[in-house]
Protein backbone atom coordinates (compact mmCIF):
# COMPACT_ATOMS: atom_id res chain seq x y z
CA UNK A 1 0.00 0.00 0.00
CA UNK A 2 1.59 3.13 -0.98
CA UNK A 3 2.33 4.83 2.27
CA UNK A 4 1.86 1.95 4.65
CA UNK A 5 4.54 0.13 6.49
CA UNK A 6 5.41 -3.31 5.36
CA UNK A 7 4.44 -6.12 7.71
CA UNK A 8 5.82 -8.94 5.67
CA UNK A 9 9.19 -10.52 5.52
CA UNK A 10 10.86 -12.75 2.97
CA UNK A 11 8.74 -15.85 2.74
CA UNK A 12 11.56 -18.34 3.07
CA UNK A 13 11.32 -19.48 -0.54
CA UNK A 14 14.75 -20.21 -1.89
CA UNK A 15 15.56 -19.04 -5.43
CA UNK A 16 17.36 -22.37 -5.83
CA UNK A 17 14.15 -24.38 -5.35
CA UNK A 18 10.61 -24.53 -6.63
CA UNK A 19 9.06 -23.68 -9.95
CA UNK A 20 10.43 -20.96 -12.21
CA UNK A 21 7.66 -18.67 -10.99
CA UNK A 22 8.46 -19.31 -7.33
CA UNK A 23 12.17 -18.81 -7.92
CA UNK A 24 11.63 -15.57 -9.82
CA UNK A 25 9.31 -14.23 -7.10
CA UNK A 26 11.77 -15.18 -4.37
CA UNK A 27 14.60 -13.44 -6.20
CA UNK A 28 12.42 -10.40 -6.91
CA UNK A 29 11.35 -10.20 -3.28
CA UNK A 30 14.94 -10.25 -2.11
CA UNK A 31 16.39 -7.83 -4.65
CA UNK A 32 13.52 -5.39 -5.22
CA UNK A 33 12.93 -4.89 -1.51
CA UNK A 34 16.62 -4.45 -0.69
CA UNK A 35 17.58 -2.20 -3.59
CA UNK A 36 14.46 -0.87 -5.35
CA UNK A 37 12.41 -1.93 -8.32
CA UNK A 38 14.09 0.43 -10.78
CA UNK A 39 17.65 -0.07 -9.52
CA UNK A 40 17.53 -3.83 -10.00
CA UNK A 41 17.68 -4.90 -13.64
CA UNK A 42 15.83 -7.91 -14.91
CA UNK A 43 19.08 -9.76 -15.65
CA UNK A 44 19.99 -9.71 -11.96
CA UNK A 45 16.66 -11.22 -11.00
CA UNK A 46 17.07 -13.93 -13.63
CA UNK A 47 20.61 -14.69 -12.46
CA UNK A 48 19.55 -14.80 -8.80
CA UNK A 49 16.61 -17.08 -9.62
CA UNK A 50 18.76 -19.37 -11.74
CA UNK A 51 16.31 -19.52 -14.63
CA UNK A 52 16.44 -18.73 -18.33
CA UNK A 53 15.37 -15.29 -19.50
CA UNK A 54 12.58 -16.90 -21.49
CA UNK A 55 11.13 -18.26 -18.23
CA UNK A 56 10.55 -14.74 -16.94
CA UNK A 57 8.80 -13.53 -20.07
CA UNK A 58 6.81 -16.75 -20.43
CA UNK A 59 5.67 -16.49 -16.80
CA UNK A 60 5.18 -12.76 -16.28
CA UNK A 61 5.47 -11.15 -19.70
CA UNK A 62 7.40 -8.11 -18.50
CA UNK A 63 9.38 -6.65 -15.63
CA UNK A 64 6.42 -4.48 -14.65
CA UNK A 65 4.27 -7.55 -14.23
CA UNK A 66 6.97 -9.21 -12.13
CA UNK A 67 7.08 -6.10 -9.91
CA UNK A 68 3.29 -6.20 -9.61
CA UNK A 69 3.36 -9.90 -8.70
CA UNK A 70 6.11 -9.29 -6.11
CA UNK A 71 4.02 -6.59 -4.45
CA UNK A 72 0.85 -8.68 -4.63
CA UNK A 73 2.64 -11.53 -2.86
CA UNK A 74 3.72 -9.13 -0.12
CA UNK A 75 0.20 -7.78 0.23
CA UNK A 76 -1.26 -11.27 0.60
CA UNK A 77 1.40 -12.28 3.11
CA UNK A 78 0.84 -9.12 5.17
CA UNK A 79 -2.91 -9.58 5.12
CA UNK A 80 -2.61 -13.20 6.23
CA UNK A 81 -0.26 -12.27 9.06
CA UNK A 82 -2.48 -9.46 10.32
CA UNK A 83 -5.66 -11.49 10.08
CA UNK A 84 -4.10 -14.41 11.93
CA UNK A 85 -3.35 -12.01 14.79
CA UNK A 86 -6.83 -10.48 14.67
CA UNK A 87 -8.30 -13.94 15.14
CA UNK A 88 -6.58 -14.12 18.52
CA UNK A 89 -8.22 -10.91 19.77
CA UNK A 90 -11.56 -10.61 21.54
CA UNK A 91 -12.52 -6.96 20.98
CA UNK A 92 -12.18 -4.33 18.23
CA UNK A 93 -9.88 -2.32 20.49
CA UNK A 94 -7.55 -5.29 20.93
CA UNK A 95 -7.64 -5.91 17.19
CA UNK A 96 -6.66 -2.34 16.33
CA UNK A 97 -3.75 -2.41 18.75
CA UNK A 98 -2.65 -5.84 17.54
CA UNK A 99 -1.91 -4.32 14.13
CA UNK A 100 0.80 -2.21 15.76
CA UNK A 101 2.06 -5.25 17.67
CA UNK A 102 2.58 -7.02 14.35
CA UNK A 103 4.49 -3.99 13.07
CA UNK A 104 6.77 -4.13 16.08
CA UNK A 105 7.52 -7.79 15.45
CA UNK A 106 8.38 -7.15 11.82
CA UNK A 107 10.62 -4.20 12.65
CA UNK A 108 12.49 -6.37 15.16
CA UNK A 109 12.82 -9.27 12.70
CA UNK A 110 14.18 -7.21 9.83
CA UNK A 111 17.91 -6.85 9.38
CA UNK A 112 17.71 -4.01 8.60
CA UNK A 113 14.15 -2.84 8.09
CA UNK A 114 14.09 -1.04 4.75
CA UNK A 115 10.68 0.54 4.97
CA UNK A 116 7.33 -0.19 3.43
CA UNK A 117 7.69 -2.11 0.17
CA UNK A 118 4.56 -0.42 -1.18
CA UNK A 119 5.69 3.09 -0.31
CA UNK A 120 9.12 2.36 -1.75
CA UNK A 121 7.66 1.02 -5.00
CA UNK A 122 5.07 3.79 -5.22
CA UNK A 123 7.81 6.41 -5.00
CA UNK A 124 9.45 4.81 -8.04
CA UNK A 125 6.28 4.47 -10.12
CA UNK A 126 5.98 7.47 -12.41
CA UNK A 127 3.04 6.37 -14.57
CA UNK A 128 -0.36 7.22 -13.05
CA UNK A 129 -2.78 4.33 -13.18
CA UNK A 130 -0.11 1.70 -13.76
CA UNK A 131 -0.79 -1.83 -12.55
CA UNK A 132 2.06 -1.51 -10.06
CA UNK A 133 0.52 1.69 -8.71
CA UNK A 134 -2.89 0.04 -8.49
CA UNK A 135 -1.42 -2.82 -6.47
CA UNK A 136 0.11 -0.34 -4.03
CA UNK A 137 -3.22 1.49 -3.78
CA UNK A 138 -5.08 -1.75 -3.12
CA UNK A 139 -2.66 -2.70 -0.38
CA UNK A 140 -3.08 0.69 1.28
CA UNK A 141 -6.85 0.53 1.01
CA UNK A 142 -6.82 -2.77 2.89
CA UNK A 143 -5.14 -1.34 6.00
CA UNK A 144 -7.15 1.88 5.92
CA UNK A 145 -10.40 -0.04 5.50
CA UNK A 146 -9.47 -2.52 8.22
CA UNK A 147 -8.72 0.15 10.82
CA UNK A 148 -11.83 2.14 9.88
CA UNK A 149 -14.06 -0.94 10.05
CA UNK A 150 -12.65 -1.91 13.43
CA UNK A 151 -13.23 1.61 14.75
CA UNK A 152 -16.83 1.41 13.53
CA UNK A 153 -17.28 -2.08 14.98
CA UNK A 154 -16.04 -0.81 18.33
CA UNK A 155 -18.58 2.00 18.38
CA UNK A 156 -15.85 4.65 18.38
CA UNK A 157 -16.70 8.23 17.50
CA UNK A 158 -16.17 9.37 13.88
CA UNK A 159 -14.67 6.07 12.69
CA UNK A 160 -13.71 7.44 9.26
CA UNK A 161 -11.56 10.19 10.77
CA UNK A 162 -10.18 7.84 13.39
CA UNK A 163 -9.28 5.34 10.68
CA UNK A 164 -7.31 8.01 8.82
CA UNK A 165 -5.53 8.99 12.03
CA UNK A 166 -4.64 5.40 12.82
CA UNK A 167 -3.23 4.93 9.31
CA UNK A 168 -1.02 7.99 9.82
CA UNK A 169 0.35 6.37 12.99
CA UNK A 170 0.89 3.15 11.04
CA UNK A 171 2.76 5.02 8.32
CA UNK A 172 4.80 7.02 10.81
CA UNK A 173 5.90 3.90 12.64
CA UNK A 174 7.38 2.54 9.42
CA UNK A 175 9.19 5.79 8.66
CA UNK A 176 10.59 5.94 12.19
CA UNK A 177 11.72 2.33 12.10
CA UNK A 178 13.54 2.90 8.82
CA UNK A 179 14.91 6.42 9.14
CA UNK A 180 15.74 6.30 12.86
CA UNK A 181 16.66 2.61 12.81
CA UNK A 182 14.32 2.30 15.75
CA UNK A 183 12.11 -0.81 16.00
CA UNK A 184 10.46 0.78 19.06
CA UNK A 185 8.66 3.17 16.72
CA UNK A 186 5.82 0.64 16.58
CA UNK A 187 5.40 0.80 20.37
CA UNK A 188 5.26 4.60 20.22
CA UNK A 189 2.60 4.42 17.49
CA UNK A 190 0.65 1.90 19.55
CA UNK A 191 0.73 4.21 22.56
CA UNK A 192 -0.59 7.08 20.45
CA UNK A 193 -3.29 4.77 19.08
CA UNK A 194 -4.40 4.00 22.64
CA UNK A 195 -4.83 7.73 23.28
CA UNK A 196 -6.86 8.18 20.09
CA UNK A 197 -9.08 5.19 20.88
CA UNK A 198 -9.67 6.38 24.44
CA UNK A 199 -10.61 9.84 23.20
CA UNK A 200 -13.05 8.32 20.69
CA UNK A 201 -14.67 5.92 23.19
CA UNK A 202 -18.15 7.11 24.23
CA UNK A 203 -18.58 7.71 27.93
CA UNK A 204 -21.29 5.70 29.65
Amino acid sequence: MSGTSDVTKTSGRSPARGSARERLLAAADELFYAEGVHTVGIDRVIERAGVAKASLYNTFGSKDELVRAYLQERHLARRARIEARLAECATPREKILSVYDVLGEVFAEAAPYRGCAFLNASAEVLTPGSRVGETCDDARAYVRGLLTDLAREGGLANPEMLGRQLVLLYDGAGVGAKMDRNPAAAAAARSAAVALIDAATPTV
